[in-house]
């Protein structure tokens, strides 16, 4: 089948020449729009607060966009690749890189909640606790069973899943319709055509999207400074600030461990994606930039094949923030209320923070629910689930970190999925990783599917050593 433009953007072979106004560069316009969102949002809070609707508009337009982009992404995917047991390979390898590394976010937490004990001496009194500013996140988290998980995966209809945008359900429709289309064999290879060129359209409309980011960067940061305010900040800095360096020894110790282990620098692989950084940093959520992170990883040699199932199935699998913040929050409550956790407890946060991660696929306020469905799992209610208002009015700026630190450990995978099928271009990486800057910001300013961005010849697969 022919090669897809949405399946490979081609890295430049040296970094552009034509020089581009520095107020034309996104991370730059990015940068000044998050730092006029707090100054109108600690200078005046009532008018900050006001242009919350830029940051959820930016925000809506993104999501529309994400369901349609999945599915001809892993439909085209699958099909395109012809052997299901190469699909099934390739997801398993993912799902046990996905639950490794979680694991290791996981006990990370754990153990910076043991040592540095954020919430020690914070004594708060249980009884004085206001149930009612959480009840809408513990009634969400109650509804949430095991049982319930695993039935939300099925959607009502296969056009619902698209309606509620809900990835898993999403996930779960693209899989079964690439599988069909690989067994139908030429008649199907029409339809997986016809998909692939619905793709390009959606790539197309993210880029004239992603160009409203400042917009929506500055209304999210005015937002949220001018509702919460620095003082809430102040009040629990010793948390959010245990929080952002245990996310930081994760990124540049674990990751980092493992981007060198696959041939690069995950300083420079954060330079690459500075774009997407900010722009998460002042969305708080890592679907904004969704499909752009899947350009970009097909342009640092990762195949078409791992990135239209890795990346994806990262944003429900891959969630390391997520997992270090409930686990450390968890340990920051207990410590908070007084409460003494046995060994059996410590194993029943560890489990079940694992299932209920699961699906915070980088939504804002998910992170929360899932805190909630974590603490009312623990045997003997040691922290009740009122305690989380404690942490309320900082969540907003903890979700900024949980954000990053997913799409982060989401690019990471991906390469190291790609290299460990054999299938990473480590000449086209090291090529990228050499301009950083370059290469990175021409991507950015380009919809991910702009013509003449494609390079016809199918990427070198160079098998890993």
């Amino acid at each position: 089948m022919a090669h897809s433009a949405i399946h490979d953007a081609g890295a430049p072979a040296a970094p552009p020449t034509a020089h581009v106004p520095w107020y034309r560069v996104l991370y730059i316009q990015v940068l000044i729009a998050i730092a006029l969102g707090i100054l109108v949002g600690w200078a005046s809070p009532e008018w900050g607060k006001s242009f919350k609707w830029m940051g959820d508009a930016f925000i809506a337009l993104i999501k529309m966009m994400i369901a349609p982009i999945i599915f001809c992404t892993i439909v085209h995917g699958i099909a395109s690749i012809g052997d299901l047991k190469k699909v099934g390979r390739v997801g398993l390898k993912a799902l046990i890189y996905f639950e490794v590394v979680s694991s290791v976010a996981l006990l990370i937490g754990i153990l910076v909640g043991e040592i540095i004990q954020p919430g020690a001496g914070f004594g708060a009194d249980v009884t004085k606790l206001d149930a009612k500013a959480v009840e809408g996140y513990a009634s969400k988290a109650a509804a949430d069973s095991t049982v319930a998980h695993l039935l939300g995966i099925i959607p009502k209809s296969f056009f619902d899943a698209f309606a509620s945008g809900d990835l898993l359900q999403v996930l779960l429709i693209s899989i079964l319709t690439g599988v069909v289309l690989t067994g139908m064999g030429k008649k199907g290879e029409g339809i997986t055509h016809g998909i692939d060129a619905a793709g390009q359209v959606f790539f197309r409309i993210i880029g004239l999207i992603v160009k409203l980011a400042p917009i929506g960067a500055f209304g999210a940061m005015a937002f949220t400074v001018g509702q919460y305010g620095i003082g809430k900040v102040i009040d629990l800095a010793w948390l959010v600030g245990t929080f952002y360096t245990t996310s930081l020894l994760f990124i540049f110790v674990v990751l980092g461990g493992i981007a060198a282990f696959a041939g690069f620098s995950i300083f420079r692989f954060l330079v690459y994606i500075k774009d997407e950084l900010l722009i998460v940093l002042g969305t708080s959520s890592s679907e904004t930039v969704l499909p752009h992170m899947m350009t970009k990883m097909k342009r640092l040699g990762a195949s078409d094949s791992v990135v239209g199932l890795v990346i994806p199935t990262g944003y429900s699998f891959n969630l390391d923030g997520t997992n270090i913040y409930m686990t450390l929050t968890t340990l920051f409550l207990a410590q908070a209320v007084g409460a003494d956790l046995t060994i059996t407890q410590y194993a029943t946060i560890f489990l079940v923070a694992m299932l209920t991660s699961k699906g915070a696929s980088g939504v804002t306020g998910a992170g929360f629910i899932t805190l909630a469905a974590t603490l009312a799992a623990i045997p003997g209610n040691p922290v009740p689930v009122a305690a989380m208002t404690l942490v309320l009015g900082v969540d907003k700026f903890m979700s900024e970190c949980r954000a990053l630190t997913n799409l982060i450990g989401n690019g990471v995978a991906t390469v190291v999925v790609s290299r460990w099928e054999g299938e990473l271009d480590r000449e086209k990486l090291a090529q990228v990783m050499a301009h950083p800057v370059s290469i990175g910001t021409e991507i950015s300013d380009e919809s991910p599917t702009a013509p003449g961005d494609t390079d016809t010849t199918p990427p070198k697969a160079v098998a890993a050593q």
